[in-house]
């Protein structure tokens, strides 16, 4: 009887939930987004770190700049590469579906992939910001509790992420999301094979530029849960940021 009582406690919020109608996906999709990404231009400082055993074995660090374009609501990101100092000076553009790598030793610029690896588990696509209202059509897979990236369990939402857009970097993405605050808890990443990539906590919500936000993300190695890298954010700062910061022509000239 104790545990049918325990049960039901559980239950009732739910059922409650369900009374009142599920919320929207793509709007619970929206105000994840918000509270990952300022809805200003802003910069961020990025720092990765990279394990596999338990020890750490690479680490970068990166200042990403990040606006909207207005017109198709795309967020544009420039990532400056600040450390090792064999890094130092590079960029790296994304606009659009379009992203480039600078070198200034050479003055070339190199098309990459979003899905290409930048370092550990971290993809390209991991450290530029994101819409994911805008790249992926969101529907509501279950209300379930979930563990935090802090170990703690959480009442959520989760959706299942299908891309609708060409530049998407994922093919899909399952993301668990806050039933109370729309925080982002947990996010596993597939391949258009349906593979498993990565598993992402974020966590350690902090405030910056108004809001708590994940300052903190881990991401998890799909096949081998000893291979994780760590980005930390910090000094989220509102930028005033001239468009033409994030034109492939302008790399050789950039200046923060």
């Amino acid at each position: 009887m104790r545990l049918f009582k325990l049960f039901l406690t559980w239950l009732l919020p739910w059922i409650a939930a369900a009374a009142v109608g599920a919320p929207d996906a793509q709007k619970l999709l929206e105000a994840s987004d918000a509270i990952r990404n300022p809805g200003r231009p802003f910069s961020v400082n990025v720092v990765l770190t990279e394990f596999q055993n338990g020890k750490q074995v690479d680490t970068s660090s990166l200042l990403t700049f990040s606006r909207t374009v207005e017109q198709n609501a795309q967020v544009a990101s420039l990532v400056q590469f600040v450390a090792p100092v064999r890094d130092a000076g590079k960029l790296m553009l994304k606009n659009g579906s379009d992203m480039w790598f600078y070198d200034p030793a050479t003055k070339a610029s190199v098309r990459l992939s979003p899905q290409q690896r930048l370092m550990g588990q971290a993809s390209n696509g991991d450290v530029v910001t994101v819409n994911l209202a805008r790249d992926y059509k969101a529907t509501i897979l279950a209300a379930e509790d979930v563990q935090d990236g802090e170990r703690k369990t959480r009442r959520s939402y989760k959706l299942g992420l299908a891309a609708s857009t060409d530049d998407a970097t994922y093919a899909s993405i399952e993301l668990w999301i806050d039933a109370d605050n729309s925080r982002p808890i947990k996010g596993r990443f597939f391949a258009d094979s349906g593979r498993l990539l990565k598993t992402v906590y974020y966590r350690r919500f902090m405030p910056q530029l108004g809001i708590e936000r994940p300052t903190e993300i881990v991401i998890i190695d799909g096949l081998n849960p000893q291979s994780v890298t760590l980005m930390r954010f910090s000094d989220y700062a509102a930028r005033v940021m001239p468009s033409n910061w994030f034109q492939r022509d302008y790399l050789p000239r950039f200046q923060p």
